[in-house]
């Protein structure tokens, strides 16, 4: 064929040692491989009843305890407990509770890397592709699979570039970015398609404000997001000491399903409301509406960049006294360097609720549980009927900036007003 590639099919290239394209069907070597405590108890289950004796490569497997830690109920002890044994019998890395989000780990862990292909039995898993790998979700018994094999098949997907250009405005984040593309694209516009980010805006931004645009590509029903290598990954890779650092650029004649162009220079910060990821409008049209909770975290917003602009409006104030606020960093790391920068004394001053390291009240399982009725302004990526706790519960989708600003209203805010007082 000798057509130009994307970046997607070089690294099915690599993994398959074939050269393939888009709609191709291989088998390729996995690089990295991940399951939390919300899916590793089948995928362990799984191991057993095909008759697993071995993971391929331990070394390559992380079992990761963030959905419920520490531990809310039995069950979930008894889960935590067959993960620790399994860990210790075959050798794999553990992170067990407190550690953090298991994208975050993941991230932080080595085993990420341009590149490399990686799977994990969470749909989030996506999110590493701001580090140029490319990154999925799978299932529980296909993860038994590969802990075993060491190899996957996949139909390789065809890639929608998405390029961003502009300077976005003050108090407009990389959420808010990716919140008016999922306007745009749809909640299952891109299914069982790549996204590539880029343009001018992409590169500007860090890896932290990438890793949010990554990790919601799966709310358009994309395989992955992902972005091309360039300086700003190599320093963060070899700040990890990973020495594997592959230049990924799509060549020029690559073939695109689509393209689409987003400019930033005016957008305004933006809310996606009840009960769907899609359902975007400018925080304009929300202002107003009371809020009980507040929740600042998850695999979305939970790192370093996101708490501190929320530390940043929250300095010297008190959060609204009818509103709770949940703070949870992504992991222990990003949680070490917020008390060294004095952001968690900023938090619990303003009256926050602080929390270790995981995913808090996102999964819905066991923190920051809302009641019927109740509303909940969120940085995390999902807001469907049921998914923090009441199925009456109502949950707006927004930036660290307008969370913090919601906040200390009492009811969302555009975090823009800030910069008029």
């Amino acid at each position: 064929m000798g057509m130009g590639k994307t970046i997607v099919e070089k690294i099915f290239s690599l993994a398959s040692g074939k050269d393939t394209y888009a709609g191709d069907i291989v088998i390729a070597r996995i690089n990295a491989a991940m399951a939390h405590d919300g899916t590793s108890l089948l995928a362990i289950e799984a191991f057993r009843d095909m008759g697993g004796r071995s993971v391929w490569d331990p070394s390559k497997v992380a079992l990761i305890i963030d959905h419920v830690a520490p531990s809310a109920t039995e069950n979930f002890s008894k889960v935590h407990k067959i993960m620790r044994e399994f860990a210790q019998t075959y050798g794999v890395n553990l992170y067990d509770a407190g550690s953090g989000i298991c994208h975050q780990l993941m991230v932080e862990s080595g085993l990420i890397y341009p590149g490399a292909l990686v799977v994990g039995a969470d749909s989030h898993t996506c999110t590493y592709g701001a580090l140029g790998s490319f990154a999925t979700g799978i299932g529980s018994t296909e993860m038994a699979a590969v802990f075993m094999s060491g190899k996957l098949w996949f139909k390789v997907p065809e890639t929608l570039r998405i390029e961003v250009s502009g300077s976005p405005p003050p108090m407009v984040l990389p959420k808010d970015i990716i919140l008016k593309i999922i306007d745009i694209v749809g909640a299952d516009g891109a299914t069982y398609k790549a996204i590539e980010f880029c343009g001018s805006t992409v590169k500007s931004m860090s890896i932290d404000g990438r890793l949010t645009l990554c990790n919601m590509a799966v709310e358009m029903g994309a395989k992955t997001g992902i972005i091309e290598t360039d300086e700003k990954i190599a320093s963060y890779i070899s700040s990890l000491g990973i020495k594997k650092n592959l230049e990924l650029k799509s060549d020029g004649g690559a073939e695109y399903s689509g393209k689409i162009s987003l400019n930033v220079s005016n957008l305004e910060p933006q809310v996606a409301c009840p009960h769907a990821v899609d359902n975007v409008r400018p925080v304009s049209e929300v202002e107003g509406v009371e809020v009980n909770q507040v929740f600042l975290g998850s695999c979305t917003n939970g790192r370093l960049e996101d708490l501190r602009v929320a530390a940043k409006i929250l300095r010297g104030k008190i959060i609204n006294r009818d509103v709770r606020m949940i703070v949870v960093p992504a992991s222990r790391n990003i949680y070490l360097q917020a008390l060294k920068e004095g952001l968690i004394e900023i938090f619990v001053k303003a009256g926050c609720i602080v929390c270790n390291p995981g995913c808090g009240p996102c999964a819905g399982a066991h923190q920051g549980i809302l009641a019927s009725n109740e509303v909940c302004l969120s940085t995390s990526n999902r807001n469907f009927k049921g998914r923090m706790g009441s199925v009456e519960a109502e949950i707006y989708l927004a930036s660290p900036a307008t969370a913090a600003a919601t906040a200390l209203e009492g009811k969302i805010t555009d975090p823009r007003r800030l910069l008029k007082s």
